[in-house]
């Protein structure tokens, strides 16, 4: 076989002087393959590449057998050398790597390709983990060395993995091929330094317990330990010095920072003066927030708690998602740009962080092909909910702490380092609740659906991650707890807190899963979207039809491989969750329990909005898709993958995001901006908005950051207690005078005004500390007019383009 042609397997033997054990060797390996050809293996060749020997060993008669091929070195360079040489003529699908002596019986070839085909890119035999059989030990001096020098290669080079030296390894063949390309050393430091290229790229390699005996006349001497050294040290040296970031994964994040650009291209490029209308009020809360926590960071004032809106009570701003996590850092750009512009720019380049850390994520545990893993990370971050939510939740947008923490978690799976992981992971779940609990809770969710999937389909990997995993979060908690808390404290128990946000059932219709979205650019459909959500920023499913198919097709295709049945799993128990705790059957009036009914009323999940509950369904959909482009790009046949790219662009081109709305904002009234109000609030008093400001109209709090918070307000949006049970709302909690001018704003209507209506409002302004009431123009301005004149006994005076009275020179006894 020397025309170039692909095989299945290529066996590759490196030998130094090995005339007396390689035909015998080469014997055992050609009649196993014989034996199974057609069965468990397809066509194979036979490499032995010789290192310079200077015995007989390349006039060996089985060298004779036509699937064998010799190679030869010019002189004896060492074992890293041969190899080299060896899987460079290669030319199989996989690629076996023997030592001469067959320490590792060919035999065991079937343990290794059990493992490979779940989806490894290697699959390496190991004589240190469990199930793990040694026939004949080395001489006990050599077995310490062996240990020590493992214990050195995992602290150094490749953690985790417990023995880089056993010869027999099952390798993907292009993987290897350009893994050994790239080694540069000659001896035994090889099978360290190709493993370490293989985890760099982000190839799964997995250690399979084998059987194993010592043979006699091995090539290992003395000085080769301390040779293995200082590979070890040539390869930390280099390891320093290399920067293994591609340019491809340069481009990668550079092109999710132009779609992030392009998504909020109408607000980007002059947020102080454009407004995202489908966040409806959501854009001047968010501005708020990071307003009011640069004042207290800049002031040195609590950030946990302020009282410029919802005052007199105040608002507690932990159990308020102002994400301190990056308000806080951000608090020199909002101090000296304003927060506008720092919410703008935070938004953009975190949606773009988000992509990148899926990106990350997806090449080191899913694919290393770039193309596959820019596929699904675009998909994780910018699927529809993600893009629905883009316009009002910067905490369910900016979610790159999500994928490092799912790759600490599977790190302390492996247990090599439980106790430093465990303290990373710690950190950064601390890190987390200050950007987001609901998010943090809802991807514990599907990191728990995946593990308890995964464990099913491969237990014998639970069994051996379940208590290094147990151990690194017992230490995850211990450092998490203590930095979070007082603030949690202050957020369960502290001023303004409160125990739960009531909400109605808020579960996805099962019909918005195969919908599309009102912002996808080729099928979104308005009219639909609004049907199937509670507004246009809680479109928490709308993956389409299209893309559900193809990631089913993909995961039947793979179904061989345990991580795509573990996604598979993941994403349907997500999106059946999702549905909420009554799920109605589209189209009739049947309705039966949702799995959702079982934590409705836990603690934490009683607050959550189920329907968010999908959005684990954006990553696990963009894996499955990376999975199967990674296959597809490895088929040696175009038209499948023809067929099978154009497929996944099909599915994906509906849901591809059209910019985000974005209109001219209303200004800010001169009155405010003009400093006019200063003459009217004294110390301690409130400038009072007619209607007070509330999650439907919030435009007031624009104003206040307008005015670089210099008034306080009553009202806002913001969630508060209500009542002597404390239950969650939206807004302050509501006044006879605030819920009658709110009633008059929308209808137009004016009430009947007798005294005890105007001692409520003079109770009512007297809580508030109301300095001035302020009434801009809009629809049923003179109907709120009319009211306050009968309210106050006197008219308003138009002034900086609003209209105000001064309660200062109101007299309520004189009122008839």
């Amino acid at each position: 076989m020397s025309d170039g042609t692909t095989v299945d397997l290529s066996v590759v033997v490196p030998a130094f002087n090995e005339e007396e054990r390689l035909g015998a060797t080469i014997d055992a390996i050609t009649g196993y393959l014989d034996a199974n050809e057609g069965s468990r293996e397809g066509d194979w060749e036979i490499i032995v590449s010789d290192d310079g020997s200077t015995d007989g060993t390349r006039d060996v008669p089985a060298l004779t057998h036509p699937r064998v091929r010799l190679v030869t070195g010019d002189r004896n360079r060492g074992k890293g050398s041969a190899l080299r040489l060896g899987v460079a003529a290669s030319r199989g699908r996989r690629v076996l790597v023997t030592d001469a002596d067959l320490a590792a019986p060919i035999e065991e070839l079937e343990r290794l390709d059990k493992a490979f085909s779940e989806g490894h890119a290697a699959a390496i035999g190991s004589r240190s983990v469990p199930g793990a059989a040694i026939g004949r030990h080395q001489h006990r001096v050599r077995e310490l060395l062996g240990r020590a020098g493992n214990l050195l290669i995992q602290a150094t080079a490749v953690p985790g993995v417990r023995d880089t030296q056993c010869g027999f390894k099952l390798f993907d063949g292009d993987k290897a091929r350009e893994a050994f390309g790239a080694s540069r050393l000659d001896g035994w430091g090889i099978d360290v330094e190709v493993l370490l290229h293989f985890r760099r790229s982000g190839w799964t390699v997995t250690e399979v317990p084998v059987h194993w005996s010592h043979q006699p006349g091995s090539k290992v001497g003395p000085l080769d330990y301390a040779r293995v050294l200082g590979d070890l040290v040539r390869i930390r040296a280099r390891a320093i010095r290399a920067v293994r970031i591609r340019p491809a994964d340069l481009l990668a994040v550079a092109l999710f920072l132009l779609m992030s650009v392009a998504l909020y291209s109408g607000r980007f490029f002059d947020p102080s003066h454009r407004y995202l209308p489908d966040s409806l009020q959501d854009q001047n809360q968010w501005e708020w927030f990071f307003a009011v926590t640069a004042d207290n960071i800049a002031h040195l004032h609590n950030p946990l708690f302020s009282d410029l809106q919802g005052f007199p009570d105040g608002v507690n701003l932990m159990a308020n998602t102002v994400m301190l996590g990056l308000s806080g850092p951000f608090t020199p750009v909002t101090l000296l740009a304003g927060p506008a512009v720092a919410l703008s720019l935070c938004m953009t380049l975190g949606l773009a962080a988000t992509a990148a850390a899926w990106y990350r994520l997806i090449v080191r545990r899913v694919t290393a092909w770039r193309p596959a893993a820019f596929t699904g990370a675009a998909l994780a971050a910018f699927a529809p909910p993600m893009v629905s939510h883009a316009n009002a939740h910067p905490n369910f947008v900016i979610l790159f702490m999500v994928p490092l923490i799912i790759e600490r978690t599977l790190r302390l799976c492996a247990g090599t380092r439980p106790v430093r992981d465990g303290v990373v992971l710690g950190l950064m779940a601390a890190y987390q609740v200050f950007l987001g609990e609901e998010p943090l809770l809802i991807a514990a969710v599907g990191m728990t659906l995946f593990a308890a999937a995964y464990a099913v389909v491969r237990p014998d990997v639970a069994r051996s991650a379940w208590r290094p995993l147990g151990k690194g979060l017992l230490i995850g908690a211990a450092v998490c707890l203590p930095l979070v808390a007082y603030p949690l404290y202050w957020q369960f128990a502290g001023p303004q807190s409160y125990r739960s946000v009531l909400h109605s059932d808020a579960g996805n219709s099962p019909l918005s899963l195969l919908a599309f979205a009102e912002r996808s650019l080729l099928a979104g459909d308005e009219q639909t979207a609004n049907a199937l959500s509670a507004n246009p920023t809680e479109q928490n499913a709308f993956y389409g039809w299209p893309l559900l198919l193809v990631a089913l097709a993909i995961a039947v295709r793979l179904w061989e491989r345990p991580l795509a049945r573990a996604l598979a799993f993941t994403g349907a128990a997500a999106a059946l969750l999702s549905l909420g705790p009554r799920i109605r059957i589209p189209l009739t009036d049947i309705v039966f329990p949702g799995p959702w009914a079982a934590l409705a009323h836990r603690p934490l999940f009683e607050s959550v909005i189920e329907g968010r509950v999908a959005m684990i369904c954006a990553p696990v959909l963009g894996m499955l898709l990376a999975l199967g482009a990674d296959r597809l790009s490895l088929t040696r046949s175009p038209g499948t993958q023809y067929l099978g790219f154009v497929g996944i662009a099909l599915a994906l081109l509906p849901i591809v995001p059209a910019p985000l709305k974005a209109v001219d904002r209303a200004p800010v009234p001169e009155f405010i901006t003009a400093g006019m109000w200063k003459q009217y609030v004294g110390d301690g008093e409130t400038l009072v908005p007619v209607p007070l400001p509330d999650p439907g109209v919030a435009e007031a709090l624009h104003w206040q950051t307008a005015a670089h918070l210099g008034f306080k307000l009553p009202g806002g949006y913001f969630n508060g207690p209500y009542g002597e049970d404390r239950i969650g709302i939206y807004g302050a909690s509501p006044r006879y005078t605030s819920n009658m001018l709110r009633q008059v704003a929308g209808d137009g209507v004016v009430p009947m005004i007798d005294k005890t209506w105007r001692e409520r409002a003079r109770r009512d302004f007297s809580y508030w500390h109301a300095g001035v009431l302020v009434v801009p123009p809009q629809t049923h301005d003179g109907a709120l007019r009319e009211t306050l004149e009968k309210l106050t006994g006197r008219a308003g005076r138009w002034t900086g383009g609003v209209w105000v009275w001064d309660l200062h020179r109101t007299d309520y006894s004189s009122v008839p």
